[in-house]
């Protein structure tokens, strides 16, 4: 085994866990209140904004399980732990970002064949109160959601629920001054849209994580290249390169050596095959087995 590059990230993982927790009793009092005021005033989009922020709620729970189990010790049972519950947690809060938003449009259609009129100041007030919410909630997450997929996925939730608390506030002045009933169920239709816009992406990059694809960055051509330049070695194959999570690379891959070296010998140039790994592609797990006139497949992939 390589380089095992692992900073302390425990405090990081305790600041994440506080501001996920003050998120969620934030949000929880925001649902009730936009539940009770959606009903009361008849709004789809304030019964919309209520049921993503119910959504916010389930995945920042789900965010805040996936930071502590993260925390968990390996065991012979679990010998990676529990480093990829993060990565599902970004998996799950995407599709639900998803979900929730193509039954916004389903709504939306609906109550746009049919508009109904509006009680708008509940509608203005209570929008007000969850933009102030979720901002302050975005502002906790916004720095760890930068490097962290599931802080990343509990942020975008709450992101796109203050966007759409705008996007209520916009329709519930219009609908108080003008009388705009249908832009109740536009504004909804654009905030799924935009849900789906944003889940997509993240949906798409915790899927690559836990189908072990190659990190778009890793260029396997190159590294071969590098790794068959070395004196001693006659090819690289049967390489294998994968994401745990957003912490760790791993990589492990079969060596061929031109003559039958030292165990010692081979010690140094793994070094070296680490370092270069390292430092070049941040690459922080390495195995590789080493191989001397062994008859196997040397293809650089090999389908097993």
């Amino acid at each position: 085994m390589g380089h095992s590059h692992s900073h302390n990230h425990s405090h990081s993982h305790d600041l994440n866990s506080r501001n996920l927790l003050i998120s969620i009793v934030l949000n929880i009092i925001i649902t009730a209140a936009q539940v009770v005021g959606g009903l009361i005033s008849g709004s789809l989009a304030l019964l919309s904004d209520a049921l993503h922020n119910f959504s916010d709620v389930i995945s920042l729970i789900i965010s805040y399980v996936a930071n502590k189990l993260v925390k968990r010790k390996a065991s012979l049972s679990r010998t990676f732990g529990y480093k990829r519950a993060e990565i599902l947690a970004a998996f799950i809060n995407a599709s639900t970002l998803i979900i929730v938003a193509v039954l916004l449009i389903i709504e939306a259609i609906e109550r746009f064949k049919n508009p109904q009129e509006i009680e708008s100041n509940l509608v203005i007030w209570l929008s007000i109160i969850a933009i102030l919410g979720n901002g302050f909630s975005v502002l906790l997450l916004k720095q760890n959601a930068e490097d962290n997929m599931n802080m990343k996925s509990a942020y975008l939730h709450l992101l796109t629920d203050m966007m759409a608390s705008v996007a209520v506030l916009v329709g519930g002045l219009l609908m108080k001054f003008y009388q705009i009933w249908w832009i109740d169920s536009v504004l909804t239709f654009a905030i799924a849209l935009y849900l789906i816009w944003m889940g997509f992406d993240l949906l798409k990059e915790s899927t690559k994580v836990l189908m072990l694809f190659t990190p778009d960055d890793i260029p396997v051509d190159e590294i071969v290249k590098e790794i068959n330049a070395f004196e001693d070695i006659k090819n690289v194959h049967h390489i294998h390169v994968w994401q745990l999570n957003e912490a760790e690379i791993h990589f492990e891959a079969h060596v061929d050596f031109e003559t039958d070296i030292t165990l010692s010998e081979f010690d140094d140039i793994l070094n070296e095959i680490e370092d270069l790994l390292y430092h070049k592609f941040e690459i922080n797990h390495i195995n590789i087995q080493p191989e001397f006139g062994k008859c196997d497949a040397k293809d650089v992939i090999v389908q097993d």
